[in-house]
């Protein structure tokens, strides 16, 4: 089993930065790559930014150039850092992690965070 715990979310001007943090518990060995996502009402859940275990990373377009993604192996926590917030960047946003099989000893799945709130807002 994995537990994921979000941090960093908040209310921030336009412009402004936030810096969200995954921590990932229970059989960390398990995973491969993991992400962040997010929601708004009404609306499906859609991938923000991935990073595979050997930092191959994926954005979504409409972040590229203001959010980096990274990853901390060894403390198994994944970063978010956002810049040059808008207010159309004001959803929830939800860290993901894919376990894998690793000899035998995972079940594969898809394990997610509570969410954290980021509202950006003059």
């Amino acid at each position: 089993q994995v537990q994921l715990v979000e941090s960093g979310g908040g209310l921030v001007q336009p412009g402004a930065s936030l810096r969200l943090a995954c921590a990932a518990s229970g059989d960390t060995f398990c995973i491969s790559t993991m992400g962040w996502y997010r929601q708004g009402p009404g609306k499906e859940r859609e991938s923000v930014a991935t990073i595979t275990t050997t930092g191959t990373t994926y954005y979504h377009e409409s972040v590229k150039g203001r959010f980096t993604i990274s990853r901390d192996n060894h403390k198994n926590t994944v970063y978010l850092q956002m810049n040059s917030l808008k207010p159309e960047d004001t959803l929830v946003y939800y860290c993901h992690a894919e376990a894998v099989s690793v000899q035998a000893m995972c079940v594969p799945g898809d394990y997610w965070g509570q969410g954290t709130q980021v509202t950006v807002s003059s």
